[in-house]
């Protein structure tokens, strides 16, 4: 089908005229002996010729050293110049004739070497070669004609392709031999009237190459109403396959595409552009319109980072589609590649808005065990920190819609980041609004116990929960240092008072200081240590249970009591211990505790209910259960 005779037009045929003789000029006879040597190779590799041999093979092979070939379009080149002048002087010449029956033969030879070499070499054309050549082998010729208008030069233009794949190169590439014996080809048969037979041959071979390609990369074309039905694991995957897809396809496929395209056809821009349109197009388009499908579907938070990684994807391959579909025949493509962004940046900024609503919405009315990290810290935290990484992709979808809130939240404990001259960003803006979202929500579920100073122990296990995520991830940088210290010192504000409130009775049963204990009445003595005997193991009873998450956090409360309580209690059990145990019978049972205990007990705090036990007598604490305490809380941070 594709070896057909072109159909002759006027300007390929002639008819003859009797015309009176003239005399030959030098250059009529120079003409007439190229059409003579032009007629001696074309007849020579006739496809309906069985004369020789050798017209079963290609006129390109590499078994004819390529010499046979440079004849053959150097021959056909000058068939061409000789018509024109036959045109020009001798309109009804029968050279006229016989030159434009050899350009047809010559044509349908081209014809059959430009569909074998685009099909021999469907491989060796594979993209990433073509692509890899581009910025190596083909050097500043090649690269006049990859994506950029290409000016012909005018030396011979079958050497110059010549010249193309062997300059700095000992052994050209089979691909590089293969581009530039189809450019020859091309520029042969564009320039002898012949474009429409070669661009039909071209646009069938290599679009069923790109097709092929996009069916191995996955690329299946999805409806929204599909995409809409499938689970949203399903969409996963696919997005997982399109995220591969879209990166090889763009930079290797399509590109290598274009840098072919425009080489090969680099004669005529309307050509090349007509060419990678008619092969890409499609192609392009469904890839394209994955993305916008799936940012059309149901908005929940947990969509949000595919959303992401789909938006990044195209965002960051922008620039290389606007270049490779810069033609005014492939603006649907870019049109649909922005419309995707358009659409998955809407889709970010619901679920950024229907996640802060989530959070607003949080119902949950049962108090976290020994007041440790809340459900919704955990799981707010940990959404925001996987937030941070795309926050190049935020800052560029929420730069055009202005922060604001819809609701007056609770200012008691946290400034609000509008007010924050730090958080200049909108990204950051953002983040510090969601966290403060957050932490209002968590002052609503303090209210649920009934334990002040357990109330206050929540939000230090919460407020340093937020403040560890945002220090040891990218948050650091959005919020920066200024935010982080401004909540450690939140933090350490109610770890003060957790201490106020848990244990006032036991600072307020001692004497305030040594001589004030040591001038006490024996009752009044007795009486303190029955009153902080039964604080203390009050307080122990009741805090047994509670957690402090954050290793350090543990240490610091711990040598903070210890600080306030051991040495007071010390300096009043060495004055009068003694006394008290001449007092009689009964009396050791109110000195219960040396120094040392109170120190053994007080470290054996805050690892949760396993931990905990029962103050009696003299005995100490157990510690076997505090390291596998320890691990557990660090692994559920």
């Amino acid at each position: 089908m594709f070896f057909k005779s072109p159909s002759p037009s006027t300007s390929r045929t002639a008819t003859p005229s009797s015309s009176p003789p003239h005399r030959h000029t030098f250059s009529e006879s120079l003409i007439e002996e190229n059409v003579l040597f032009a007629q001696s190779i074309i007849t020579k590799w006739d496809i309906h010729s069985s004369a020789h041999a050798c017209n079963i093979d290609s006129l390109f092979s590499a078994a004819n050293n390529r010499q046979e070939a440079k004849q053959f379009i150097k021959s056909v080149n000058d068939l061409q110049s000789a018509m024109h002048y036959f045109v020009s002087h001798h309109s009804g010449s029968e050279k006229l004739v016989q030159a434009q029956n050899l350009m047809q033969t010559a044509m349908k030879r081209l014809e059959k070497e430009f569909y074998q070499l685009l099909k021999a070499n469907r491989h060796n054309l594979d993209a990433e070669s073509v692509s890899n050549h581009s910025s190596t082998t083909l050097s500043s010729r090649a690269s006049r004609a990859s994506l950029s208008d290409m000016e012909e030069d005018s030396e011979d233009e079958f050497r110059s392709n010549d010249d193309l794949v062997s300059e700095n190169m000992e052994r050209p590439s089979v691909s590089m031999v293969a581009m530039a014996d189809l450019k020859s080809i091309a520029d042969c048969m564009i320039s002898s009237g012949y474009a429409k037979e070669c661009v039909k041959i071209y646009k069938i071979c290599r679009k069923s190459v790109v097709d092929e390609a996009i069916y191995h990369l996955g690329v299946e074309k999805l409806s929204f109403s599909l995409i809409q039905k499938m689970d949203w694991e399903a969409v996963e995957i696919k997005s997982k396959h399109w995220l591969h897809a879209v990166k090889v396809a763009v930079k290797t496929l399509f590109y290598g595409e274009r840098i072919l395209c425009d080489y090969v056809f680099s004669v005529s821009d309307s050509i090349r552009e007509s060419c990678f349109t008619e092969i890409c197009k499609e192609g392009a388009m469904t890839l394209f319109g994955f993305p916008e499908n799936v940012a059309k579907c149901k908005k929940t938070p947990e969509k949000m980072f595919r959303t992401l990684d789909l938006y990044e994807a195209v965002s960051d391959l922008w620039p290389e589609i606007e270049s490779i579909f810069g033609f005014e025949s492939t603006s649907d493509v870019r049109s649909q590649a922005l419309n995707s962004l358009i659409r998955l940046s809407d889709a970010v900024r619901t679920m950024l808005t229907d996640f802060e609503s989530a959070i607003q919405k949080d119902t949950s009315k049962t108090p976290v065990p020994g007041g440790g990290a809340h459900p919704l810290t955990r799981y707010v935290m940990n959404y925001l920190t996987f937030l941070a990484d795309y926050s190049g992709s935020l800052a560029d979808i929420i730069a055009d819609s202005p922060f604001t809130t819809h609701s007056t939240l609770p200012e008691t404990y946290y400034a609000s980041p509008k007010k924050d001259d730090d958080l200049s960003s909108p990204v950051s803006m953002r983040i510090a609004w969601l966290i403060l979202v957050l932490l209002c929500k968590l002052d609503s579920r303090a209210e649920l116990y009934k334990d002040v100073a357990l109330s206050y122990l929540f939000f230090a296990n919460n407020l340093q929960y937020i403040v560890t995520k945002v220090r040891t991830s990218n948050l650091r940088f959005l919020l920066g240092e200024d935010w982080v210290e401004k909540h450690e010192t939140k933090v350490r504000q109610y770890a003060a008072n957790y201490e106020r409130f848990g244990w006032s009775k036991v600072f307020s049963s001692l004497p305030e200081n040594s001589a004030v204990a040591a001038e006490m009445p024996i009752e009044q003595v007795r009486n303190g240590f029955r009153l902080f005997n039964l604080s203390f193991e009050d307080a122990y009873k009741k805090q047994s249970s509670w957690v402090v998450l954050d290793p350090k956090l543990r240490d610091e409360i711990k040598v903070s009591l210890a600080r306030k309580i051991v040495p007071v209690y010390r300096e009043f059990y060495g004055l009068n211990r003694n006394t008290v145990l001449r007092t009689g019978p009964g009396s050791e049972n109110l000195v219960r505790y040396s120094p040392d205990d109170l120190g053994n007990y007080l470290s054996d705090l805050f690892y949760g209910a396993a931990a905990g036990g029962s103050v009696s007598g003299n005995s100490t604490p157990s510690h076997s259960s505090r390291s596998s305490h320890s691990s557990h809380f660090g692994r559920s941070r």
